[in-house]
């Protein structure tokens, strides 16, 4: 389904395993790899939940909403991705290192935040707190 900005979302039935332990928004999918999950998971340190053919999620230890990659066959039918996470440190350059090693890369930037990529292609903005 969409929704009047073209915003793609699925209606899953109750009782699906996938929702175990979510709320109302029950999940929010990126588009990217197996590998952008893994390195999701590493860089906000929470559990890999979900981990099932191309599709992975991730979710806070305290529960709630699922955050998901899934690889998808073809390019949406309504443009380029649209999200971009935004993650935010004290030690904004010590916290892209650990982002490196992890698998992330540097993209560009100015002097408030670093643009970086997953290892799925997925930009995200690393700023100060």
């Amino acid at each position: 389904m969409a929704d009047r900005g073209r915003n793609e979302f699925c209606v899953i039935e109750p009782g699906d395993g996938f929702l175990a332990g979510c709320g109302f928004l029950a999940e929010v999918t990126c588009e990217g790899p197996r590998e952008a999950g893994l390195f999701w998971s590493g860089a906000l340190g929470w559990p890999l939940v979900w981990d099932r053919g191309d599709q992975t999620a991730v979710q806070s230890p305290h529960g709630g909403t699922k955050v998901s990659w899934d690889v998808r066959p073809a390019p949406s039918r309504y443009g380029t991705r649209r999200q971009r996470l935004v993650l935010a440190a004290a030690d904004r350059d010590s916290e892209a290192a650990r982002l490196v090693a992890l698998g992330a890369v540097q993209a560009g930037g100015d002097d408030d935040r670093i643009l970086m990529a997953d290892p799925g292609g997925g930009e995200f903005w690393l700023t100060r707190e």
